[in-house]
């Protein structure tokens, strides 16, 4: 996908701003301002036009960045490009900063995507960019090779992607970078104390499990990512309407999300002691299903009078989070699929970040920014925590209130993480729910990079 001979032919792509377009263009050949004109091109964000040659053939690339300011040059500036670029070699013959060149870089490599699992794989593309000076090419396999894994695993339909399946994976994972593991399956998750992940997963046909991953110099500081493997929800009891299930197979992206990011960090061999604990479940309706009023047991210690049953996530969590939290870490981060509130409020494209250090929550919000991976911090707001009171139970795992869903999620989680020096809590949507340029209808690995730009900056000083 890249190349990195300089005297290889191949033809230029300018990046050109709105505002500054006109001047710009008065400097090209009259051939160059005529077809701009005729095909009224202006440098207007996601358009690009081929200027051809006097055979017909493309001799350069115009794409629009939008107004500087508002629109700078981001991985999304040139993701949409293999869908509109015939078969050859391009380079980028504007001058960019070595961050923007990355961007635009790792844009190229994000946009030849492509989820053929089930349908006839398209032919094959010979579509190549000569790799911007500036530009890391072996971070951007590892970003891409992470990136590609989760859309994979999300974009897999729940008949394949079982919590078998997903631990699997997370497996292969771990065999590939030799991480110490284990996986704890069925009813041995109560022998070893892991009883709300049971009672989640036991009415699935493919047994509840949990995955435990370890890598890495026990002398380097403790990073433990957590991640929601709910392999499909029905809400169990408290059953979704069929509109609400249709994209239930995404709601393992949590888990995805977290293989990725965990991916991203052992290829880049960061000096941290990593561990990923993935609970894999599948929210299923049976005669042995978990009900509604059930007051079950969680590996804290803490007893939690079941709300609702579609509130599954933070149940499956408390038991992981537990688990990671004994260990002490410098660093805990789950991510999940969460809460519907966090939708409402932030929409689909920005996730929703809760944090017990709000330092910490800016730098990765700042983080998310610089790398196009953009994130929202919401309010841990303590007030809120008496209306996940029980009468029977130590807490329930909903409010009675049909205000603040995510930060009473974000609230009982918190309830779990006693020692950590610091948490993070990331409620994600992980799918794209519109087709834009290098971003079709499907599987987002959101927060992914964000968050591994900010890991490598904290520890590879």
């Amino acid at each position: 996908m890249f190349f990195t001979d300089e005297t290889t032919a191949a033809t230029p792509i300018h990046l050109v701003f709105e505002d500054g377009f006109e001047p710009w263009l008065g400097a090209q050949p009259e051939a160059v301002r005529n077809w701009a004109a005729a095909n009224a091109f202006k440098g207007e964000r996601n358009k690009v036009l081929l200027i051809p040659d006097a055979n017909g053939r493309a001799q350069s690339v115009l794409v629009g960045l939008g107004r500087r300011g508002r629109d700078e040059v981001t991985c999304w500036s040139s993701a949409g490009l293999a869908d509109r670029l015939p078969d050859g070699r391009y380079y980028i013959a504007t001058e960019l900063p070595a961050a923007a060149a990355q961007q635009a870089a790792f844009g190229w490599l994000y946009g030849q995507y492509r989820f053929e699992r089930y349908r006839k794989p398209s032919p094959p593309r010979k579509l190549e960019l000569r790799l911007p000076p500036g530009a890391n090419a072996a971070e951007l396999e590892h970003l891409r090779a992470a990136t590609s894994l989760a859309r994979d695993l999300i974009n897999t339909p729940a008949n394949d992607m079982t919590p078998e399946s997903l631990a699997s994976a997370a497996i292969d994972v771990a065999r590939r970078h030799g991480c110490r593991h284990r996986q704890i399956i069925g009813d041995a998750l109560i022998a070893e104390r892991f009883p709300a992940i049971h009672a989640v997963g036991r009415a699935s046909a493919v047994a509840p499990r949990l995955v435990d991953l370890e890598w890495g110099d026990a002398s380097h500081p403790k990073v433990t990512l957590v991640g929601k493997g709910v392999c499909f929800d029905t809400g169990g009891l408290d059953v979704k309407p069929p509109a609400s299930m249709l994209l239930m197979k995404k709601d393992m992206g949590g888990a995805a999300v977290t293989l990725a990011l965990a991916q991203a960090i052992m290829d880049a061999k960061l000096p941290v002691r990593l561990r990923v604990i993935i609970p894999a479940v599948e929210n299923a309706i049976a005669g042995n299903a978990f009900r509604p009023s059930d007051v079950l047991a969680t590996r804290k210690g803490l007893s939690v009078e079941v709300g609702n049953t579609d509130a599954e996530g933070r149940l499956i969590l408390c038991d992981a989070l537990a688990l990671a939290d004994e260990d002490k870490p410098e660093l805990l981060i789950d991510f999940a699929t969460l809460t519907g509130a966090a939708r409402v409020a932030l929409g689909p494209e920005l996730p929703a970040l809760f944090s017990t250090d709000d330092a910490l929550a800016q730098a990765i919000v700042k983080s998310g920014q610089a790398e196009a991976d953009p994130l929202w911090q919401l309010p841990m707001w303590a007030p809120y925590e008496d209306e996940l009171s029980s009468k029977v139970a130590d807490l329930n795992n909903v409010s009675a209130s049909g205000f603040s869903g995510a930060i009473f999620g974000a609230l009982f989680l918190r309830r779990f993480v006693t020692e950590a020096r610091a948490w993070l809590h990331f409620d994600l949507y992980a799918w794209n729910s519109k087709d834009r340029p290098g971003r079709p209808i499907g599987a987002e690995p959101q927060c992914v990079r964000a968050v591994y730009a900010y890991l490598k900056a904290r520890y590879s000083r």
